[in-house]
């Protein structure tokens, strides 16, 4: 059984099968609203499919072109994400640990998806390090590659960002209509987001979908309540 079960495999990669991810995130800077960590699962025989199907780094691409290449991307290959909420992110800042956190994500879908090979955008300065963390936290058998800018570089990555970027679109608008109010963008340079946040802090302590631990969100935050932020803290 051994002897023929080898060619199988040997056959089984030669006609390119084997499962190839990529990881990308959207929503990392943001001061509200969840982190989203996109994936896409592509057979190695299906990559060149890419490119001509106009997939590039989501931040390359018009809305309307995410969204078209979003619902195209299930065709090609398997979309899987993982949201991570604010009450979620902000222990981890308050430790310095966003990367870590990022990491683990990462390894979560790695372990979801059993791929054969992974290719990572890194957020970590030292990109080999970010890809063995990934690789050690998911436990499983995958060649994993981080690399900077890898979301430009890299077809399949450039799809896991289109797909963290519609959902994190798609989180942030339903966020915006369970509160009937504009958020904005939910980065700190956009005035709409900054008046959000006043308008969210004028009605609650510790509005659940503002990230706490961001500097933005503790300028903004009155005074009377910043003395309670370490309290808390998880």
């Amino acid at each position: 059984m051994t002897d023929d079960a080898a060619p199988s495999e040997r056959t089984k990669r030669a006609e390119g099968s084997r499962r190839i991810l990529g990881l990308d995130e959207a929503g990392r800077g943001s001061v509200l609203g969840p982190l989203v960590l996109g994936g896409l699962v592509v057979e190695e025989r299906r990559l060149s499919e890419l490119r001509p199907l106009g997939v590039k780094d989501s931040k390359q691409l018009t809305p309307k072109r995410r969204t078209e290449l979003y619902t195209a991307l299930a065709e090609v290959g398997e979309r899987t994400s993982l949201l991570l909420s604010p009450r979620e992110i902000d222990p981890w800042v308050r430790r310095g640990g966003l990367n870590r956190l990022e990491a683990r994500g990462f390894a979560e879908l790695v372990r979801r998806t059993r791929p054969d090979a992974v290719f990572v955008d890194a957020c970590d300065p030292v990109a080999a390090r970010f890809g063995r963390d990934v690789a050690r936290l998911s436990g499983v058998k995958a060649e994993v590659t981080a690399q900077h800018h890898a979301d430009v570089e890299v077809p399949v990555v450039g799809g896991a960002s289109i797909v963290a970027k519609v959902e994190r679109d798609a989180a942030l608008g339903t966020l915006s209509r369970e509160l009937d109010h504009d958020l904005g963008s939910g980065y700190p340079s956009d005035a709409r987001t900054l008046a959000a946040l006043e308008w969210g802090f004028g009605r609650e302590a510790h509005p659940p979908w503002v990230r706490l631990s961001w500097s933005t969100a503790q300028r903004v935050k009155p005074r009377p309540w910043v003395e309670r932020l370490e309290a808390y803290a998880p």
